[in-house]
Parts: structure tokens; C-alpha cells; sequence
């Protein structure tokens, strides 16, 4: 833990969107994490690669696989983000996929601000898997 988590009470006193802009960061540096580790040196690269995973469109991929994972209480956090009102959309994707984008921030937020580490890695490591297994059957089913 890098830090000392929030009570649920100042948690509660944050907008959804303060919640979401921590998990933003939060993502973007577990991303970044993983990519060092995937042996990636040079900080170009990094950044290069890191682009492929923090965007609306994939994390909108990401949100949809950890739906069903989660519970109640995550899952009311997932629908405040889900249903923020953001502003303006990149026109890089959809309204419903930066919605979706906005909600895995809110989530990923919300379990770093309570102090919940293990379970945010645990749903990290469960979007990075599915979305290895997509991509891996997509290259297969390009092949045939």
C-alpha cells in the first residue's frame, strides 16, 4: 500500500469523478507496471505500448469482463461511473464506451482510495487475462 487508505465517510464526501480520475492513474500506472515487467525498457516504448491499453475503447473491453465479478457494493460503484456526466467524449470512441471506461476508473478508484489492494489487483490481473484470451483467439480465428 502506498499510502494510508480514506475512511468510507471521505470517500463518500468525493465526486464520482475525483473517485474516477484516481483510478485513471491508478490503471495507467498498473499498466505500466506491467509492461516493465513484461521486460519493456525504454520509457518510449512504455509509453508507446502503454496507449494500447489506457483508451476508452479497451478499457471499455476491460469493464465488460469484470461485471460479473462484482460484488453489490463494487458493482454500485461501477454504475455511479457508469453514469457520471463526463463532459465531452474523445472522438476516439463511443459515449457508452467512455461510460464504460469512466466506470472501471471509478471502480479501480474506489478500491485503491479504501485501501482494497488486493482485490484491485485481482480484477487487473482478471481484465489483463481476458483480454490476453481475446486477443489470442482473435489472432486464431484470423488464421482460418
Amino acid at each position: 500500500m502506498l499510502f494510508t487508505p480514506l475512511t468510507e465517510n471521505q470517500i463518500s464526501a468525493l465526486g464520482i469523478l475525483a473517485v474516477a480520475s484516481v483510478g485513471d492513474s491508478v490503471y495507467d500506472l498498473m499498466v505500466r507496471v506491467k509492461l516493465c515487467a513484461e521486460g519493456v525498457a525504454r520509457a518510449e516504448e512504455v509509453h508507446n505500448k502503454r496507449v494500447e491499453y489506457v483508451n476508452a475503447r479497451t478499457q471499455a473491453k476491460a469493464a465488460r469482463t469484470l461485471v460479473p465479478l462484482l460484488s453489490p457494493e463494487e458493482a454500485g460503484i461501477f454504475r455511479r461511473g457508469r453514469n457520471a456526466q463526463t463532459g465531452s467524449v474523445p472522438p476516439s470512441a463511443s459515449k457508452a464506451e467512455y461510460q464504460a471506461a469512466t466506470a472501471l476508473e471509478a471502480l479501480f478508484g474506489w478500491l485503491c482510495l479504501s485501501g482494497r489492494d488486493d482485490r484491485l489487483r485481482e480484477l487487473f490481473a482478471y481484465t489483463q487475462g481476458a483480454s490476453a484470451q481475446k486477443a489470442d483467439r482473435g489472432a486464431a480465428n484470423e488464421d482460418e
